[in-house]
């Protein structure tokens, strides 16, 4: 679905090209959503799961900046997860400021469980797309999101 928009020709351009975007990722998250591959998590705390395991430990921080979520979110999905024992938090030994977040047992085998279908249904979504349109995507979305402003 087009802008309606009627501005000028470069507006209309980025517009559309805004809602192309939207639409996309928003109808990508959501077939996955319906495959359930990730095993009724939320997306945050999917991600937050998925960085500790392939990262190990990190800081709490360094989560939200690489999910690009606020310090106020993280703490929630951390919270969350640790409630249900997947994670837990230790407080760094030199700065009690410093928030660790590790996997626990349970985490670590919920994750390793969920993370080939997860991979496996991202890999069949993106056969759409040609390893060379994959590839321009990846890098325009790299342009895109890395853009200063």
């Amino acid at each position: 679905m087009p802008t309606h928009y009627t501005g000028a020709a470069t507006e209309v351009l980025a517009l559309d090209t805004f809602i192309k975007l939207t639409r996309s990722v928003e109808s990508f998250g959501g077939r996955l959503a319906r495959r359930n591959t990730a095993g009724g998590l939320t997306p945050s705390q999917f991600g937050v799961l998925e960085s500790v395991y392939h990262l190990g430990p990190m800081k709490q921080g360094e989560i939200g900046a690489k999910l690009l979520r606020s310090g106020g979110d993280i703490t929630l999905v951390v919270d969350n997860l640790e409630k249900h024992g997947l994670v837990r938090r230790e407080r760094g030994t030199e700065d009690r400021r410093v928030v660790v977040v590790s996997l626990t047992e349970a985490g670590q085998a919920l994750i390793a469980r969920l993370l080939p279908g997860h991979v496996a249904a991202i890999v069949e979504e993106m056969g759409a797309l040609t390893a060379e349109e994959q590839e321009t995507l990846g890098r325009l979305c790299r342009k895109l999101g890395k853009r200063e402003s």
